[in-house]
């Protein structure tokens, strides 16, 4: 049994790192069963095995950190800190959620866990990164936080975000209303998180100007666009015609990022996705980076991450059936 005493810095308050009624500890106990853990003032004592002693010492030099930059914890960030240590990555919670992309009103956007903290370095280090995981997981946020922090520092001179507006199809000119009022309920998810990052009254004068363009993908066709950070969300509805034609509107300077979700396919089921391909045709080329986000990287309620694994298991198994009944021998029919 080792003992490990950590003395608690007398400037920040004890229950900034053993959370409302220890309950941070209380975590920290559940979680690594052969440790026993003392609050005593500003003194955690530590008991157990060397192991568990030694990543619950990590743990609590982390959250120290992370309090010291100045981000509160909570319990979310508690439990995926736990779950970094547990996973032996290389990255620590505190580089990890310490990272600031972006802060407007009070509110700071940064990555909670290292696979989306691998996405957002993806970005910083690539011409054009593929961001591509289940809802949830702030593939599209994410990229959008990167887009404005890089407007901000002047690296690029307007945003451009799109989406294909697969329900609509050919019928968008059959829709009442303008051709804003015609494409907003396509768009608005993007209008959405803008409005997390910017100003409101910012928004409406950056757009008139171009500064920030936000438009169906069909409207990309022919353009070169340079100098600009361009986001295609939702790059599992395009057909692999329309995913080549966007990748080719890169011009110089630029960045792109293409997000989207393989398992969620609005597409014709005769129609191939150009995101389910795409891999496998840029793959190994200089400058172009593919991040794959799991469920592990869910940052909505915790029950998402488990209905999106729920939902997999399902469709394994519906999958796995259907090949069954397709390759069952059929049986002779005898007279006999």
């Amino acid at each position: 049994m080792d003992r490990i005493v950590l003395t608690l810095p007398s400037d920040i308050p004890s229950v900034a790192l053993t959370g409302p009624n220890d309950s941070y500890i209380r975590a920290l106990e559940n979680a690594f069963k052969d440790v026993a853990i003392t609050v005593r003032g500003n003194e955690v004592i530590l008991r157990g095995s060397t192991d568990g002693t030694e990543r619950v010492k990590k743990l609590m030099q982390n959250f120290l950190t992370v309090v010291r930059s100045g981000q509160p914890l909570s319990d979310d960030a508690v439990r995926r800190s736990i779950a970094m240590i547990l996973s032996d990555g290389n990255e620590t919670p505190a580089e990890v959620l310490t990272l600031n992309i972006l802060s407007n009103r009070g509110k700071t956007i940064r990555p909670k866990t290292p696979n989306q903290k691998k996405y957002v370095d993806a970005i910083d280090k690539h011409t054009v990164t593929f961001g591509i995981g289940p809802a949830g997981t702030g593939k599209t946020y994410l990229a959008m936080a990167k887009a404005v922090q890089a407007l901000q520092a002047k690296q690029v001179n307007r945003i451009i975000l799109t989406r294909p507006a697969v329900e609509a199809g050919e019928r968008l000119g059959f829709l009442p209303g303008t051709l804003h009022e015609k494409i907003d309920p396509y768009l608005r998810p993007l209008f959405d998180a803008l409005h997390d990052m910017l100003d409101p009254e910012a928004i409406p004068r950056l757009m008139s100007s171009g500064t920030i363009e936000v438009a169906p993908l069909a409207y990309m066709r022919g353009r070169t666009l340079n100098d600009s950070f361009i986001i295609l969300d939702e790059a599992q509805n395009t057909s692999p015609e329309q995913m080549k034609m966007f990748l080719t509107r890169l011009g110089f300077s630029s960045k792109m990022v293409v997000t989207g979700d393989i398992t969620q396919i609005d597409l014709p089921t005769h129609q191939e996705s150009g995101l389910s391909i795409v891999r496998d045709i840029l793959e190994g080329i200089d400058d172009i980076s593919f991040m794959d986000l799991t469920s592990e990287d869910v940052v909505r309620h915790r029950l998402v991450s488990e209905i999106v694994d729920a939902y997999g298991r399902f469709d394994s198994i519906e999958g796995n059936r259907a090949s069954r009944r397709v390759n069952k021998p059929r049986s002779v029919r005898s007279d006999r």
